[in-house]
């Protein structure tokens, strides 16, 4: 079975499942779009990595990466294999010697480890034709409640708010005590409002 590459092209939060984010992975090449339901952890997770954030102590998933790394084990892919009564499984596929080992894994900690090794995303084509959309139709957050595993989109644009009437040293004040207190979702809305204010 040929498998299709996928890259993150969108994490938010959802307004319709309280706790819930939105991860959505698009075919590369291709128009076809995967929305998976995540838990708020692995969001965090995944967009601490994206967004390059320094946490002051080790999520799990970088404490996996260290072990992986002192052992010599390389992450060489992760792959989306199977969806099920809106549920996604993924694996994460290892190498140590050359030798190749396949870790059975919930979608979202692949990911948030894939990213962490900077490896690519699979699936097949049987995946994005039951549970994918075509880039161009309009998708809801609430067609997202039969999607399960444990995945969801992160929305780290300006509030308008607290956030847009502070000053610059004000949000580099807040992201500084955000990550202190290893509020990384916060962190990333205050990085993003930085970020906006640069470009």
């Amino acid at each position: 079975m040929q498998k299709i590459k996928l890259i993150i092209s969108a994490l938010s939060y959802s307004q319709t499942q309280s706790g819930a984010y939105a991860l959505m992975l698009t075919e590369v090449g291709g128009k076809r779009k995967l929305p998976i339901v995540i838990g708020g952890f692995e969001a965090q997770a995944i967009a601490v990595e994206l967004e390059k954030m320094k946490p002051n102590r080790p999520l799990t998933h970088d404490l996996f990466k260290s072990f992986a790394i002192a052992y010599e084990i390389e992450v060489k892919e992760i792959i989306i294999y199977k969806f099920d009564e809106g549920i996604f499984f993924a694996k994460i596929v290892c190498s140590k010697e050359g030798v190749l080992t396949e870790i059975d894994s919930r979608t979202s900690d692949a990911i948030a480890i894939g990213v962490r090794f900077d490896c690519p995303i699979f699936t097949y084509d049987k995946i994005l034709k039951d549970a994918g959309t075509l880039i161009d139709d309009e998708f809801d957050m609430e067609d997202m409640d039969d999607l399960d595993d444990d995945e969801d989109e992160l929305d780290f644009g300006s509030d308008g708010g607290a956030l847009g009437n502070a000053t610059k040293d004000d949000l580099e004040n807040m992201l500084k005590e955000a990550l202190d207190n290893e509020d990384y979702e916060a962190a990333s809305k205050i990085r993003d409002e930085i970020q906006k204010r640069v470009e």
